[in-house]
């Protein structure tokens, strides 16, 4: 008996970064890798090109071959969702429909960013990035990064749309979530210090950035909720708390922590990040470390 709602993109799924060489270039060998290191733990998904995966910085060419190299690595073993979400609708049509063309599994929608957009304007551009394919989509909605929430009336009408199934919600309102799933989407946490909560109100997995370290305590946990075991889930969760705060709690968390993570844990060879970013310093990484021999991550 499953006590979880089904998860239409997999259960544990992380933002992953996107690897670069030390002079800012592409590393598609580095990224494959990163892609295999976490469906090899735990992970039924991945992301890319999403804000962990600097896309902001990468070109529609770069996301296409980043795409590419993400799908051959993982072939069947995992959903690949890309993100398409930019402040700019049309490049967001663009970038879907390649991500389409390329095979994508699903597309994470964001809500367009610094343009602070009204209601009216947030869901004209879903609509229009929407329609441009047929591939199942998640909406992402993270206020803190782009300025603007959806509104739940804005979600109510999206349910007109056949192919927007699920919310990566990162909130921070969790009866707001219920109420999510209640219109009938999928809700995938967002905020990785709140994922045993999210399950508790109804979500049906998460989009992680800490599953760069912590890919198979994710998946044990939410394995032990759904076989009706919170006790479990909660002993693990609390195991995995000094890694989710060392890699959350830095100022410029995401791209920054999860290269580092991956250069501790000997995926990457480096923590190169592109402007306006900046790696880690070797004080941070030392608390970041810290974090992760806590947590028994590392030894």
């Amino acid at each position: 008996m499953s006590f979880l709602p089904a998860a239409p993109f997999g259960r544990v799924l992380t933002a992953m970064a996107t690897a670069f060489h030390e002079d800012g270039s592409l590393d598609l060998d580095g990224t494959a890798r990163i892609a295999a290191h976490l469906v090899d733990h735990g992970h039924d998904g991945v992301v890319v090109s999403g804000t962990t995966g600097e896309s902001p910085t990468t070109s529609v060419a770069e996301n296409g071959q980043i795409l590419g190299a993400v799908k051959d690595a993982v072939g069947d073993r995992a959903a690949v969702v890309a993100g398409v979400g930019t402040n700019v609708t049309a490049h967001s049509v663009e970038l879907a429909r390649q991500a389409a063309k390329l095979g994508a599994d699903g597309l994470l929608l964001v809500t367009p960013y610094y343009s602070k957009p009204g209601q009216g304007c947030v869901l004209q551009h879903f609509r229009e990035v929407v329609a441009a394919t047929d591939v199942p989509v998640m909406l992402y909605d993270v206020p803190g990064r782009t300025g603007t929430q959806i509104a739940l009336e804005t979600y109510e009408t999206l349910r007109e749309l056949e192919s927007v199934v699920a919310v990566k919600d990162a909130v921070g309102d969790l009866a707001r979530g219920v109420r999510l799933t209640r219109l009938g989407y999928a809700v995938y946490s967002g905020d990785d210090a709140a994922n045993l909560g999210w399950l508790a109100h109804g979500a049906c997995g998460f989009v992680s950035v800490a599953g760069h370290a912590v890919g198979d305590e994710l998946r044990a946990m939410v394995d032990a909720y759904d076989a009706g075991d919170p006790g479990r889930a909660l002993e693990l969760y609390t195991g995995m708390l000094p890694a989710i705060d060392a890699i959350m709690g830095v100022a410029n968390y995401g791209a920054t922590t999860a290269k580092a993570v991956l250069q501790l844990l000997g995926v990457l060879d480096n923590r190169a990040v592109r402007g306006p970013l900046l790696a880690l310093d070797d004080d941070e990484v030392a608390a970041l470390r810290a974090g992760l021999v806590a947590a028994g991550v590392l030894a």
